[in-house]
């Protein structure tokens, strides 16, 4: 059996040692298609993904080392993420490895363009960043945030990363966990919000909760209250835009600072009160969970410090309730 744990990165290659003896079909001289089938019959790598390395030549078998092509370079010269004007997009590093990485997105920095050519974004970061490394792999983000909310934003480096990601993602085994500050106090304390959302027709960007839209549930406990203000802290089941804005405001908690959703104006907070606390997924390549924290920004430590509801923060009981109403 293979043992995938003693696979090494080789520049461009992935060097995976084979056991003595060797594994039936995979002795040295095979044919490349036929590991490529060996490979396949075993089911502990992609179908998708070894018949693209096969395409380009990818795969070879020899002296007791199984070699998998799994990070060519990318050509970014000219590509539009690094054509902005203004001064090239920088991201603090959470977490890197040589098939993912994390930035933490600071508020007000859009995760992609919104329009070829345009700059500042944390897409933009990312791939500065590999470049500046010497490493120019093919980054892509494997989920987003809102223009205006800080947090961890999760990168693919290779092709496999990202059908492994995007896969964890559609069976919900990436977890997001957020910081908000929400005006009143929800109650139940803890609960689970599920109410489908859609577009606001004529109201854009704006989402509502409406019959016929898109599944959307938010689950949340009261960490602190103070006032006419909740520190509150969520995790998503579901990834629609604008999904915790929109719950909230729903259920009569708009986030502190969101305009957009009911809020009033805030002169010292110019978007929404909330911050991506910490991101978990199963690694691309060995399976193994990552956890990855994001430090609370300043702006956002000023915002509970403001309200009263900086401090130790404990969960409350889970005194579970489940909102379930349009």
């Amino acid at each position: 059996m293979i043992d995938l744990a003693q696979a090494r990165r080789d520049g461009e290659w992935l060097r995976i040692p084979l056991p003595d003896p060797r594994p039936e079909g995979l002795a040295d001289g095979t044919h490349p298609h036929d590991v490529r089938r060996r490979l396949i019959a075993d089911g502990i790598l992609p179908e998708k993904w070894l018949n693209r390395l096969f395409s380009v030549g990818g795969i070879r078998l020899e002296n007791g080392m199984l070699s998998l092509k799994a990070f060519p370079p990318h050509d970014w010269t000219d590509h539009p993420l690094l054509a902005g004007r203004g001064e090239p997009a920088r991201a603090e590093v959470l977490h890197e490895d040589d098939w993912c990485l994390v930035l933490l997105k600071p508020a007000g920095m859009p995760v992609h363009p919104a329009y070829p050519g345009m700059g500042g974004t944390l897409d933009e970061a990312a791939v500065r960043h590999v470049l500046q490394a010497g490493d120019p792999l093919p980054v892509r983000h494997i989920h987003r945030l809102d223009a205006d909310t800080s947090g961890p934003v999760l990168y693919a480096k290779n092709d496999l990363a990202q059908l492994r990601l995007d896969e964890a993602m559609r069976e919900k085994r990436i977890e997001r966990r957020y910081l908000a500050i929400v005006h009143g106090a929800p109650r139940p304390r803890a609960g689970t919000i599920d109410a489908p959302i859609g577009k606001d027709r004529g109201r854009s960007p704006r989402r509502r909760v409406q019959p016929g839209g898109d599944r959307a549930v938010t689950h949340y406990e009261t960490v602190k209250e103070a006032g006419d203000l909740a520190l509150v802290r969520v995790r998503l089941e579901t990834g629609r835009t604008h999904q915790i804005r929109v719950h909230f405001s729903h259920i009569g908690h708009p986030l502190l600072g969101d305009t957009l959703y009911g809020a009033p104006p805030d002169p010292r907070l110019s978007h929404q009160a909330l911050h991506g606390e910490s991101l978990s997924f199963p690694h691309p390549w060995t399976g193994r969970p990552v956890v990855v924290e994001a430090p609370r920004p300043r702006w956002f430590e000023d915002a509970l410090r403001r309200a009263g509801l900086k401090g130790k923060m404990q969960a409350c009981p889970p005194s579970c309730g489940h909102i379930d109403r349009y």
